[in-house]
């Protein structure tokens, strides 16, 4: 089965990220729950709204999480490429993938 997961992520380039963190915080007035060197994470309903910078990127991308209980199966059934090599996936059992449009997937079990 896959589900919506915890986590959307905008990947924004670095010379619009300072005014798209601004946006969300100020005036769409979503509330900050972690910040590291180079993210924002705002609560978002029952989600995490990431806001990524990425160095060298030249526009913007949104990244979802989907939750399955076999990460494996669910690139089988979804038919996608495997595509482990755009982030670190640690300890994580999960895998990236792409929808036909190009959007990144985690497709992640808890």
């Amino acid at each position: 089965m896959i589900q919506p997961g915890k986590n959307i992520a905008i990947k924004v380039p670095l010379h619009k990220w300072e005014e798209t963190v601004t946006f969300y915080r100020d005036r769409v007035g979503l509330k900050p729950v972690q910040e590291q060197a180079n993210s924002v994470a705002f609560e978002f309903g029952e989600m995490t709204l990431w806001i990524d910078q990425v160095e060298k990127q030249s526009q913007t991308d949104v990244w979802l999480e989907l939750s399955t209980d076999d990460p494996d199966d669910a690139l089988r059934v979804l038919e996608s490429p495997k595509r482990d090599e755009l982030e670190p996936l640690g300890n994580l059992n999960a895998h990236w993938t792409s929808d036909p449009a190009g959007v990144v997937l985690l497709l992640t079990s808890e």
